[in-house]
């Protein structure tokens, strides 16, 4: 089971707080410039709600490393502490729900490849963002629950459809 630090939120957390900073200065407060880390940010979320299987591990690694990156910043940089933040209860995603995070992982993938005017570091940036504080206990964590709910139902209205 993957849990999360107040290290790893803190890197979510920032990631967030960099984006913010350079939508409102650099990007002039347009929402599109947004949509495509909001829509990764999103995708991260569900990931790290899929436990098993190679995206599963895959997003494991990327939260493993982001707890370690926040922990490292929290205890050495301002000599904090770490405690586990992960929410109580987690949502699981059905069998439909992972084939619509497997869809969307080819989405991604084909806007990271042949997209032009989206920026990959928005993707990679709002997916990392997504994994680190898609099993917080806070309102990003919390968010997690309707985005993965949504998830499963449009898997199993998918499913119905094939």
């Amino acid at each position: 089971m993957n849990v999360v630090s107040l290290g790893g939120v803190t890197v979510g957390t920032g990631i967030l707080v960099l984006t913010g900073i350079r939508w409102w200065h650099r990007d002039k407060r347009r929402t599109a410039a947004l949509v495509p880390f909001l829509l990764s940010a999103a995708y991260g979320m569900l990931l790290i709600l899929s436990a098993g299987g190679l995206l599963g591990a895959i997003a494991g690694i990327t939260l493993w490393g982001s707890n370690g990156l926040g922990d490292l910043a929290l205890v050495w940089g301002v000599g904090g502490g770490t405690p586990d933040v992960t929410r109580s209860k987690q949502m699981a995603l059905s069998d439909g729900g992972h084939a619509v995070v497997v869809l969307l992982t080819l989405a991604l993938y084909g806007l990271w490849r042949w997209a032009n005017k989206v920026p990959n570091a928005a993707l990679g940036t709002g997916a990392v963002a997504g994994i680190s504080l898609g099993l917080s206990g806070s309102v990003a964590g919390i968010a997690a629950v309707p985005l993965a709910s949504a998830a499963n139902l449009l898997g199993l209205g998918l499913t119905a459809l094939l």
